[in-house]
């Protein structure tokens, strides 16, 4: 008597769990299919306008306020672009790094007219979501780094274009005719 209960009570158990498949068949739209949920009959819906995705209002807050220029953070940009970029840049910004000298495509040199006119905000954006051949590095490089590297290829930029007759006379001498590219 007792087995045929707890045997009763198993079956009856595993039937109520056979018919609770609703986990499994639950109502759901296609990502891009109609939907008669919304009014413009589409499952996938725009974010209402001001939304922020999760974590992104800190990074879109550095991103959008360029810091002030300083020492501090030539420096810092500097030592980011020797890790990150000079591999395929150079040391002075012409597009002959190691990655290219191995077949791979050269990146512009940031001394040509377009981008020495081109705003610091786009070294930011490029370094940011990539361009061309080159591939975002914003999981890479901290938004403030972003911003350290621009600065510092503009003090690239303005290093190899700098008019001898600017130049102290010792500094002067010391390029001994070598006076870059």
């Amino acid at each position: 008597m007792r087995t045929a209960l707890v045997l009763a009570l198993v079956f009856g158990a595993l039937a109520a769990l056979a018919a609770c498949d609703q986990m499994a068949s639950q109502p759901r739209d296609v990502v891009y299919g109609p939907s008669s949920l919304f009014r413009d009959g589409t499952a996938m819906q725009a974010p209402p306008d001001g939304a922020v995705a999760r974590g992104d209002l800190a990074t879109e807050t550095v991103m959008s306020q360029r810091p002030p220029m300083s020492a501090a953070l030539i420096a810092r940009g500097r030592e980011r672009y020797t890790i990150y970029c000079a591999i395929c840049h150079d040391a002075a910004g012409y597009g002959d790094g190691e990655v290219p000298s191995r077949g791979y495509p050269h990146p512009p040199s940031f001394h040509i007219a377009r981008l020495r006119q081109a705003p610091t905000r786009h070294f930011v954006d490029v370094i940011t979501n990539g361009y061309g051949a080159m591939y975002a590095y914003r999981d890479r490089v901290l938004p403030a780094d972003r911003w350290a590297i621009a600065a510092y290829i503009r003090a690239l930029q303005l290093s190899q274009a700098a008019p001898a007759g600017q130049l102290a006379a010792a500094d002067t001498a010391s390029l001994g005719g070598a006076g870059g590219r």
